[in-house]
């Protein structure tokens, strides 16, 4: 198996280079300035030169607030790039892997979304992600689009890292708790991927969409609190957490209160599951003090 990984500079690309080096997995890893994937000859001159047997898109627009604002920028990094990226794969005959998100939902349904529920995106970001999954959809059929939620880990900035940065710097500050999602890990959402790019090789039975989210239900609210609990063996500081509403945290973007993705199907196909968030947290924590002790 070799792998064309696009979006390397982002935090998922890193863990997903960090994973296929552990593993001896053969991957060209390649950053928006090799290759835009706005740019249909950048996306064949790349598959062209790596020769690759998938292709996974870890490439985004994740500014979910700016997006309001830049509204053609993430349609053409989120809806604009899959579409070039899916009619280059089709016509080099590679599969495409595809990172999606929770975001494509309103939030409205009161248990975990399943892959085949409606989809309603209340903003700009979420609407420019359901886009590029049809225009995935609509000319490669040897796709997985992967659905994915509240993502984080030791690369890059995600929520985890801001609550750090702020049990430095401060006493206390509110944190929402009235939106529920499933915290996932980019080292478990990595292990994901690569699982289901050695699935597609030579099958044809998985094509589709999934989700793919961290074990165990928590509000933002929760998260913080264990993030907070968990830096504390390592700075003997407590800050103190104030659960807020929403409307009393507001942003320029409407957030789903409701971001729960079920990964069964994923589980059932590809034989594998992310490790429960609260776990996950605590070790993520515990890597990111160790490396800033040298």
């Amino acid at each position: 198996m070799k792998l064309l990984i696009l979006g390397a500079q982002g935090q998922l690309g890193q863990e997903l280079a960090a994973l296929c080096a552990e593993r001896g997995i053969a991957a060209r890893l390649m950053t928006r300035l090799e290759c835009d994937i706005s740019n249909l000859s950048q996306i064949q001159a790349a598959i062209e030169d790596a020769s690759p047997s998938v292709v996974i898109n870890a490439a985004a627009y994740t500014k979910v607030d700016q997006a309001e604002k830049e509204v053609g920028l993430a349609q053409l990094a989120n809806r604009d790039g899959p579409a070039m990226l899916a009619q280059a794969s089709a016509e080099f005959g590679i599969p495409l892997i595809h990172v999606s998100t929770d975001y494509v939902f309103d939030g409205s349904k009161p248990s975990a979304y399943i892959e085949t529920d409606p989809v309603a995106p209340l903003g700009v970001y979420g609407l420019s992600k359901e886009a590029g999954e049809r225009a995935i959809r609509s000319v490669q059929d040897r796709h997985i689009i992967v659905r994915t939620a509240w993502v984080y880990g030791i690369h890059g900035r995600n929520f985890l890292k801001t609550m750090l940065d702020l049990a430095a710097t401060r006493e206390g500050w509110g944190v929402v708790s009235d939106q529920v999602g499933n915290p996932t890990a980019t080292a478990d959402l990595a292990e994901a991927l690569l699982m289901a790019a050695a699935k597609t090789y030579g099958s044809d039975t998985c094509w589709g969409t999934y989700h793919f989210a961290g074990q165990g239900d928590a509000t933002w609210f929760e998260f913080a609190e264990e993030i907070v609990a968990s830096q504390v063996a390592f700075t003997g500081k407590r800050p103190a957490l104030k659960a807020i509403t929403s409307e009393e945290f507001p942003t320029p973007a409407r957030r789903p209160r409701n971001s729960r993705l079920n990964s069964d199907l994923f589980a059932s196909v590809f034989g594998v599951r992310a490790l429960p968030w609260r776990a996950r947290t605590r070790s993520i924590v515990e890597t990111i003090f160790a490396r800033r002790r040298g």
